[in-house]
């Protein structure tokens, strides 16, 4: 197969009343993992590499995004490529200038630590250039912060700001505050349904949940029908990779050769994406094969 495109998957998404997950990609192993996950439940995804994970890999691009795009391309199930949280200007200009070459399709501007108007003014600038370029772009307003604080109603995303932020500044897609948080090990976030259900009625693009490991099955499959169509996963992923090999090397600590708990990683990383494959759109799977 060819990549699929970003823009694509999202606009199923929006056409069919469901989400497309993103799977945050850190290692090969992850990578590995979340393909083979996908297939299993005959599903589709986005491989988002973050400007976090550029910074672990030295800060190239190319090595982990150009693994992800072979891997997509050698899949039996449509795969895009992102890139998630983009902040650092030089380094999003980078990667925009080598997204044809390295597969990627779409982009994440992340410009939320800045104030209304820096936001739209930074988020404006490059979401032109990844327009000129061809990518299918997303930005965030309000803040998917830590824990506690994104709980309070504060940091929630203000629908009328939300309609004229993306008015002002054109981009595809939105990442939304509406009760989730970045990094949370434990499924007890509380979404503001009806927050998202507004959102979703005023705006004339698609919502995206960051934090979506904080949210249990249910409540996510609620945000969903309110209006989420694309999904951010990353901790969740970490969580089942590094419980799976942990466990491996306490019942096997003379094991050195990092291949035999690496697999287990990876194996843990598919069950539990081909899992949440299914909780997003169960009506449209098979079911993870076994």
């Amino acid at each position: 197969m060819t990549l699929a495109t970003t823009r694509e998957l999202v606009a199923g998404a929006v056409n069919d009343k469901r989400a497309v997950l993103a799977f945050n990609v850190i290692t090969l192993e992850h990578a590995e993992g979340i393909v083979a996950g996908v297939e299993r439940a005959n599903a589709q995804a986005l491989l988002q590499v973050s400007e976090n994970a550029v910074h672990f890999h030295g800060g190239q691009l190319a090595p982990i995004l150009a693994a992800c795009a072979r891997l997509g391309v050698a899949s039996t199930a449509p795969i895009a490529i992102h890139l998630d949280h983009f902040q650092d200007l030089a380094l999003a200009e980078r990667a925009m200038d080598q997204a044809a070459e390295l597969g990627v399709s779409s982009i994440m501007i992340d410009a939320s630590n800045l104030g209304y108007a820096q936001n739209v003014q930074r988020t404006l600038a490059l979401a032109q250039r990844a327009h000129d370029l061809g990518l299918w772009v997303e930005a965030e307003l309000g803040t998917i912060g830590g824990k506690d604080g994104a709980h309070t109603p504060g940091v929630r995303t203000d629908p009328g700001d939300a309609r004229d932020f993306v008015r002002e500044t054109s981009v595809d897609g939105l990442a939304v505050a509406v009760g989730s948080s970045h990094a949370m090990a434990t499924q007890d976030a509380r979404l503001d349904l009806d927050l998202i259900g507004t959102l979703a009625a005023k705006l004339p693009v698609p919502l995206v949940l960051h934090g979506s490991s904080g949210v249990d099955d249910s409540t996510l499959t609620s945000a969903i029908r309110a209006g989420i169509r694309k999904v951010n996963v990353g901790t969740a992923l970490n969580v089942a990779f590094t419980r799976e090999i942990r466990r491996f090397l306490q019942l096997n600590p003379e094991i050195t050769d990092p291949r035999t708990y690496l697999a287990e990683g990876r194996e843990a990383v598919a069950r539990a994406v081909a899992h949440l494959c299914v909780v997003v759109d169960p009506e449209h799977q098979n079911g993870p094969m076994q």
